[in-house]
């Protein structure tokens, strides 16, 4: 696991611009780094070594006559059979790493080499005769990779704090993305929280040449349900897919570790792949926050060793702002601080790590995919009427009862945007002073409904999920807190193979009223106890909630919502009256003062100058 970063090149002093750059990415790879700077580009390199852990391994690395070049992130878990193949064709490799099989085989099959792999991957290769750039972002997004365009350098890297440093890059705000980001949680588009810069989407590759720059697309999902096999079939193809995923996801000349909580999703995980320590994390005895005796239950049982630590609530308060200058852009998803513990405490004694997530988007597992088959008698009443009685219900104070009319008054369409919903347009609006011409949550969800308009609700409700949420929430913050501590984690349910294998399982074997994930959680049981799966999803609680009504934290959040930054962007009273409803236990209001008060740490962090 490593970063890089790069720049077309018109400066004098680029060997000193691409070094201070590389080093704001040094935590990605503490072990080494390289560059290649011609007068047309400047490229660098930081590396975590993992496979080839000898100098060899080192990039950049050149095709044989040395005219393309190659910065590479991840992991490619087929590169020895590719390898083979390309030995054939006469490539002749010069390192033992998966690395060099995307040069090599670039050269050979251009971008055709995108669906051959298997793997997790952003990489950069630099043609030096016809001046192009190429890079390609892996197929869910397990790997980040950004650019930029000011003025006449184009830019590129793993992360955007490198860019920074550039004499060119113009550091302004885009306040479009906040607005985006109070509703969403985390910024739904390509677009980042610093104007023009863009995240290059999962699944596309980009060309650059001559000043232009083109995207294109190169997999997607399908989701095809083949009626024919019955559950135990089914059951008999996870396991053994996911079995042959879990040891591809192993292949490391350095020792593997996995993450444990009480879930299925990485009880499975640790019991298939065998590996000697499980690292957990949690908070005070409140087993609703503390997943620990669990997860050292579970290692009992698979005979494994369990590190942990308990998290206390000023370790976590105090690390927030260090989160926040890693993640790049703000995350207001609690559990990516502690997250970042528990690949802290994994640090302290492997490089790599198997982690779970995917699971839930893969298989349907998310308890809010269950919500379009309860009460289904509902939606037998004619869709004019339940949207009258929705918007009846949505005038009157919300509880459970009032929730369920509200939500089934409203097409799925118009309801789901993901498993976070912080405020809807209007609330935005009101606590915004600033205008934007953000587009609302239904536009930026529209063109992943309308590639799956002929599909029933949750498979609908997947398809979104993998496109914005994983990618935008989950796989955001898995790479960037191991990274920030120096730690590769690895994702055994996000493989090629285990995605052909879930786009054919019917939607009755993946959510049912009995349970989500239910095919996924029969596979689990052949190797974890059915205490673990069968198990309600958690998710990975953090007392926010609490905290939040004690006069410590409530104090420090209110002092932040007052401050002259928040006065710039917010109407501070309605901010106050969230933080005193949610304080005096009128409404559980945690999550959006969270939203709210995580950009407000983030914005310090990175134009205040204080990091």
């Amino acid at each position: 696991m490593c970063g890089f970063v790069g720049f077309t090149n018109t400066k004098n002093n680029s060997n000193r611009i691409i070094e201070d750059m590389m080093e704001k990415i040094k935590h990605r790879g503490p072990d080494s780094g390289g560059k290649y700077v011609d007068g047309d580009i400047a490229l660098g390199f930081r590396r975590l070594s993992i496979i080839d852990i000898t100098s060899s391994g080192d990039q950049p690395i050149y095709n044989e006559d040395r005219t393309k070049v190659l910065l590479f992130n991840g992991e490619i878990y087929n590169f020895q059979s590719i390898r083979e193949d390309l030995v054939a064709k006469g490539h002749t490799f010069t390192t033992k790493t998966d690395s060099e099989v995307l040069l090599h085989g670039y050269e050979e099959y251009g971008e055709e080499l995108l669906n051959k792999l298997r793997g997790m991957f952003a990489f950069v290769i630099w043609d030096t005769k016809t001046k192009e750039l190429f890079g390609a972002r892996d197929f869910f997004g397990i790997k980040p990779l950004y650019y930029a365009q000011m003025g006449d350098t184009f830019m590129f890297g793993s992360e955007i704090k490198a860019f920074l440093t550039h004499p060119d890059f113009k550091k302004e705000l885009n306040e479009a993305a906040l607005e985006n980001y109070l509703t969403f949680q985390y910024s739904p588009t390509t677009e980042t929280f610093f104007k023009n810069v863009y995240k290059l989407p999962a699944a596309h590759f980009f060309k650059y040449s001559g000043g232009k720059l083109t995207v294109k697309r190169y997999w997607d999902i399908h989701f095809n349900a083949d009626q024919q096999p019955d559950l135990d079939s089914w059951v008999d193809q996870i396991s053994d897919t996911f079995k042959d995923s879990v040891e591809a996801h192993k292949i490391a000349d350095v020792e593997v570790g996995s993450f444990l909580s009480s879930g299925v999703d990485s009880s499975y995980v640790a019991a298939v792949a065998n590996v000697d320590k499980t690292f957990t994390v949690g908070f005070g005895e409140d087993e609703r926050y503390n997943e620990i005796g669990w997860a050292k239950e579970f290692s009992k049982y698979i005979d494994k060793e369990n590190i942990s630590k308990v998290i206390t609530p000023e370790e976590y308060w105090n690390v927030i702002s260090k989160v926040q200058y890693h993640m790049d852009e703000p995350l207001a998803d609690p559990s990516c601080i502690a997250l970042y513990f528990v690949c802290n405490k994994a640090s302290e004694y492997v490089k790599v790590v198997l982690s779970g997530e995917g699971a839930d988007e893969i298989f349907g597992g998310y308890n809010v995919y269950k919500e379009p088959m309860s009460v289904p008698a509902y939606n037998l009443i004619p869709r004019p009427i339940r949207r009258g009685i929705g918007a009846v219900a949505s005038k009157l104070p919300a509880k459970r009862g009032v929730n369920f009319l509200v939500r089934r008054g409203k097409d799925l369409e118009e309801r789901f945007i993901g498993n976070a919903y912080m405020f809807s347009e209007k609330e935005r609006k009101a606590l915004l002073k600033i205008k934007t011409d953000a587009p609302n949550a239904i536009e930026i969800t529209k063109p992943f409904y309308d590639q799956v308009k002929d599909k029933d609700a949750v498979t609908k409700m997947q398809y979104l999920d993998l496109h914005l949420w994983m990618t935008g929430d989950i796989l955001l913050k898995a790479d960037k807190m191991s990274m920030a501590n120096s730690l590769e984690l690895r994702v055994p349910f996000l493989d090629k193979k285990v995605m052909a294998l879930a786009e054919k399982i019917p939607t009755k074997y993946r959510v049912t009223d009995e349970n989500t994930k239910f095919a996924m959680r029969k596979a689990a049981l052949r190797s974890a106890p059915p205490q673990t799966a069968n198990k309600k999803k958690l998710g990975f609680p953090v007392p926010i909630r609490v905290w939040l009504k004690e006069d410590k934290y409530y104090n420090l959040v209110k002092e932040t919502f007052t401050s002259p930054v928040s006065e710039h962007f917010f109407n501070t009273e309605l901010l106050v009256r969230l933080l005193d409803e949610h304080r005096e236990g009128k409404k559980d209001n945690s999550r959006k003062i969270w939203t709210i008060y995580i950009f407000l740490v983030w914005y310090k962090v990175f134009f205040d100058d204080v990091i």
